[in-house]
């Protein structure tokens, strides 16, 4: 699967998905920030927002980054239709009925599949995203949460900042949430245990904004390459 379609399947995640778990053994500051995630989830049906994703490379002392544009709704039985369009490089990546479709008009070619078995080979390969497809028994055995305390965005958002631990060996180290006040989860760090990170910030959130299902569809050129990954 390429860097790309991994960075979007992890902005996705860190926005929609997290949300809705609780675990044990929590303080009453944790128990607060988890219910209001999960008030703001069921109430979540659209989203516009701008998306930055940064990959720190810990050797090399390196970035990669790039921002964008994303717009998600939500359907009936966790389903989603999500796009995200990143500039420089310009690619685009729809999510329709748990089918994607990466776009990358310098090549000329559309990569295609399904979201559920790529989110199968992250949990089995690299496991940052494997929480979002555990019950709430499985969180409850393998994560450990901590609150960080509060802290405030570059773009000026005030937010809660949680730290997620695996309790069993995995191929990273940790990840972190920035959830600000109305229970929005707007920034996601992973650490690999080698030091490298990767992040993604949304910023400008408009919530619950009309958004068409024709906006979800990528229009390819005649011409377009098709890969089934």
């Amino acid at each position: 699967m390429s860097k790309l379609l991994r960075s979007c399947l992890i902005t996705s995640s860190a926005a929609f998905f997290i949300c809705v778990f609780a675990v044990s053994e929590t303080n009453a500051q944790i128990n607060q920030i988890l219910k209001q995630m999960e008030s703001r989830y069921r109430k979540l049906k659209t989203l516009r927002t701008r998306v930055i994703y940064e990959k720190y490379d810990f050797i090399l002392k390196e970035s990669d980054k790039r921002e964008g544009n994303l717009i998600y709704l939500s359907l009936k039985k966790r389903n989603v239709l999500l796009r995200v369009d990143w500039k420089k490089p310009e690619e685009s990546l729809a999510i329709v009925d748990r089918q994607y479709v990466l776009y990358m008009p310098r090549l000329r070619q559309a990569i295609v599949g399904s979201t559920e078995t790529q989110l199968k080979n992250i949990s089995t390969a690299r496991n940052p995203l494997a929480f979002i497809n555990m019950s709430t028994t499985q969180l409850k055995a393998n994560y450990k949460l901590k609150y960080l305390g509060a802290e405030k965005l570059s773009s000026g958002t005030k937010t809660w900042r949680l730290e997620i631990t695996p309790k069993i060996a995995q191929s990273y180290k940790s990840a972190e949430l920035w959830i600000d006040g109305n229970g929005m989860p707007v920034q996601m760090k992973v650490t690999d245990k080698n030091g490298d990170t990767s992040s993604v910030l949304l910023n400008g959130l408009k919530r619950n904004v009309r958004i068409k299902r024709t906006e979800f569809k990528i229009n390819l050129p005649k011409g377009t390459r098709f890969i089934k990954n």
